[in-house]
């Protein structure tokens, strides 16, 4: 009997139940199922035979159950089943690249908020970005069962040309060893703006998936960097922590993963922290050495906000510029308390009005009152004025406001 290559679950809604039959001759034969047949049975089968045609198939049996998905998921699912079942096939079947998909990043932008999303859940994906995190993490990794491994890695890279993700820092994070090699060879060319890497334990580590990415834009003509963020999960991982920070001209932070870290030192994670401080400002000071942001670990209670704010207030006063997030509703109360108060806004401001007029003077020294300035300290209140603008607390002409009140 010949073997059935499946992709995909008959129970999940906003998605698709692929099931494909190889065959050597005959024409290939579709049985489509969907309770909206009669509205969306001819698209359906048009966006079907397309997939197919770019696959370059001509023989098999291909039955689909619709659940309310949409068609780039539909593409990726047949394309999934198919190489499962053929898996010599290097064609692909692409949905047209979104303009809303091509948008950049920078190097320095704001990483307060990182939502996670399993890459076998295009659901979860759809309305993501309208929940405004600073990034959308689509995640290849732990969220996604060895089984559905290669439909996620297909889904993504459709996900990524096509779906609206409001701005919000486009990234994703592979599996480690080969499996992460294939999911990069996908998404790489489709413009991908951070990799997340896991468990990272050394430098060589890291530089083969930068060499890695380097190959594979060379390869598809990709001229913009692709960012990293290593994640470090282990003792030895923290204890390289500054040889993996300077690893890459690449890196623009460096994150901590706690639950894997916790078990690999042999103790209970707990909310208040005490067995991760080490670690935790370890993070910090090689991320502050490598001139890249630090970035916390996620708050796995989704329902606990007090207990979040008081993690995400712990983890701002080591140091982190940002934090993990599991749920939507994480999101706005970590990026309350990555907020500026009123009391670093007011000093900020006094420090960069100071900076500007010893500049407009030609002087070569900062100075407030009786106190002088120096760069890092310019540096830290020009990032918090940046912050309190992107946080709608103080509005983007604030100087000239100011300039505008003293006349």
């Amino acid at each position: 009997m010949p073997n059935k290559f499946i992709s995909g679950n008959p129970d999940s809604k906003s998605d698709f139940y692929v099931k494909f039959t190889a065959t050597n001759h005959g024409d290939i034969k579709l049985d489509i199922k969907s309770k909206t047949h009669s509205l969306h049975g001819s698209k359906l089968n048009q966006i079907t035979r397309k997939s197919l045609d770019s696959l370059g198939l001509k023989h098999g049996k291909l039955s689909i159950t619709d659940n309310g998905g949409q068609y780039f998921v539909l593409q990726a699912r047949i394309e999934a089943a198919v190489k499962s079942a053929q898996p010599d096939i290097t064609l692909e079947s692409l949905p047209k690249l979104q303009k809303h998909s091509t948008y950049k990043s920078k190097r320095d932008r704001f990483r307060r908020s990182r939502l996670y999303l399993p890459g076998n859940q295009p659901k979860l994906m759809l309305n993501a970005g309208i929940h405004k995190p600073d990034a959308i993490i689509l995640d290849l990794e732990d969220s996604v069962s060895p089984k559905e491994k290669s439909s996620a890695r297909f889904i993504i890279r459709n996900a990524l040309r096509h779906l609206d993700f409001f701005g919000a820092e486009r990234m994703v994070r592979i599996n480690q060893g080969k499996l992460g090699f294939l999911d990069l060879e996908a998404v790489i060319p489709h413009n991908v703006h951070l990799i997340l890497i896991p468990k990272v334990e050394n430098a060589k580590q890291l530089k083969k998936v930068d060499d890695k990415i380097q190959s594979i834009c060379n390869k598809c003509h990709r001229k913009e960097s692709v960012y990293l963020m290593p994640i470090l999960e282990s003792a030895t991982g923290i204890l390289n922590s500054l040889e993996i920070a300077k690893a890459s001209k690449n890196n623009v932070a460096i994150a901590i993963g706690l639950e894997d870290y916790t078990a690999d030192i042999g103790v209970q994670r707990t909310n208040q922290g005490h067995e991760s401080l080490f670690a935790r400002s370890q993070v910090v000071n090689a991320a502050r050495s490598a001139g890249i942001q630090a970035i916390d670990t996620v708050f796995s209670d989704v329902n606990d906000e007090q207990t979040l704010r008081n993690s995400v207030r712990e983890a701002r006063k080591l140091g982190f510029e940002g934090k993990g997030c599991i749920h939507p509703r994480q999101i706005r109360p970590i990026h309350e308390e990555f907020a500026p108060t009123e009391a670093e806004i007011k000093k900020a401001k006094n420090i960069v009005l100071a900076y500007d007029n010893a500049k407009k003077k030609g002087l070569g020294v900062v100075s407030l009152g009786s106190k002088m300035i120096d760069p890092p300290i310019v540096k830290r209140a020009l990032h918090i004025m940046n912050l309190a603008i992107t946080t709608g607390q103080l509005p983007k002409n604030w100087k000239i406001l100011i300039k505008y009140n003293n006349s």
